[in-house]
């Protein structure tokens, strides 16, 4: 667990991420690899942060997988899924060039974000399997990879409630039996400061309408607003697992 480091951009071992990045689209970018599939760290990383017990009383211990398998454990496969989004898509694209002209440099503000997004504050672990929670919620017309919304699928599937992602959270139950109730989820991997103090509601990062379709920022200040409540979130998670770390090992 000392190995750690909360602060580790894993752009920087991920091959050719930011080789040729505005060259391919010079609004957009394009990344050269996905860290959540190339970077080494970050497979490492998760696999030291999450092997540990469960609030069901089970140890996960996690094993790097061969092939196409990223990480495993008993009878599940995982992968890594990034928490934040920046909806740098070319469907929203009108939407990302108001936003340029907003900022005095807008490509500096990207990289800024990648460089702290990309950190562990700023990912996460799913079942892994075509299909499943990693693809839908980013397919989905009401969640369009929006992780408030997506944390608001899980709370009212520990309900028992419907959601937009309830059939795909269903097919992965026995995920989620792991940690017992919405509680034992959101503690074990940090995500405190995405509810309320109770448990019993998702802050929202942005206004909350209930799930509609196109649910993404809809103005660029309200983009702008999105992009710091992220990043305040991932600094804050980050702080929490460098704090568990000390205590604990």
């Amino acid at each position: 667990m000392y190995g750690i480091d909360v602060n580790f951009d894993f752009t920087t071992d991920t091959p050719n991420y930011w080789k040729s990045f505005w060259e391919q689209d010079s609004l957009l970018g394009c990344a050269g690899n996905d860290p959540d599939g190339k970077s080494k760290t970050l497979q490492k990383y998760h696999q030291l942060l999450w092997s540990r017990e469960l609030p069901n009383g089970e140890k996960m211990k996690l094993e790097i997988g061969k092939g196409t398998s990223y990480l495993q454990w008993d009878d599940f496969c995982f992968g890594s899924d990034s928490i934040i989004a920046s909806f740098r898509y070319k469907r929203y694209r009108g939407m990302i060039e108001r936003v340029s002209k907003l900022l005095p440099n807008y490509r500096s503000f990207v990289e800024d974000y990648l460089h702290k997004s990309y950190t562990i504050g700023g990912v996460i672990i799913f079942p892994k399997r075509a299909g499943g929670i990693n693809q839908s919620r980013g397919c989905n017309l009401y969640i369009k990879d929006r992780w408030d919304l997506t944390l608001e699928c899980i709370r009212l599937f520990y309900m028992g409630k419907p959601s937009p992602l309830y059939d795909v959270l269903l097919a992965e139950k026995s995920f989620f039996d792991l940690f017992m109730d919405f509680k034992g989820y959101v503690d074990f991997f940090f995500l405190q400061d995405c509810v309320s103090s109770d448990y019993q509601q998702v802050e929202f990062w942005m206004e909350y309408k209930g799930f509609v379709k196109n649910p993404l920022p809809q103005s660029p200040e309200e983009y702008l607003i999105w992009i710091n409540k992220e990043l305040d979130f991932v600094c804050k998670r980050n702080k929490r697992i460098q704090s568990y770390i000390h205590s604990h090992f």
